[in-house]
């Protein structure tokens, strides 16, 4: 009789503590104020350049805040996002280089972007540049080339930008 009292005290006392405990992990009703990790703001893009060095040339993206994700990936051919038009460079190869998150404008819609959107250049390797696309937290560029680029991609920072050397 003793173990059988003491058994259901126990289930009871378990059973209640249980409730307890669960009643703290319950989700937050709508008034109660919960607090949010903020996010860093976007990084801008704020221009593009480029240079001929002895045995490379070299494409800059400078950037405000932060060196968002970028692939760099070789295509058939260059088009602008959302139109789908091809971009006017010459070049039988071209790589398209696109930051992810990141916006050539700012929150009003003002371009922050001062680099060119379209630029022939007559280096060793490197033949021209676009600005592709500012659309919906990617930023894409162009480069164009003669013969296959052979490039190493990486970035740099204070102050912060994004590389791509081409080799000669």
């Amino acid at each position: 009789m003793i173990h059988a009292r003491l058994r259901q005290f126990t289930a009871l006392a378990t059973g209640a503590l249980l409730a307890a405990c669960l009643s703290f992990a319950a989700p937050a009703s709508a008034s109660t104020t919960v607090a949010t990790r903020t996010q860093a703001p976007t990084p801008l893009v704020v221009n593009a350049r480029w240079a001929g060095h002895p045995t490379y040339d070299r494409i800059v993206i400078d950037l405000q805040g932060y060196v968002p994700a970028v692939t760099v990936t070789p295509v058939p051919h260059l088009v602008y996002d959302g139109s789908g038009k091809p971009v006017p460079l010459p070049g039988k190869y071209f790589l398209e280089i696109r930051l992810n998150p990141a916006a050539a404008h700012n929150d009003a819609g003002q371009s922050v972007y001062h680099g060119p959107k379209l630029q022939k250049i007559n280096l060793s390797k490197l033949k021209g540049i676009a600005l592709t696309g500012d659309y919906e937290g990617y930023v894409t560029f162009g480069a164009a080339f003669d013969t296959l680029p052979y490039y190493r991609a990486f970035p740099l920072h204070s102050p912060e930008r994004f590389v791509v050397d081409i080799a000669h």
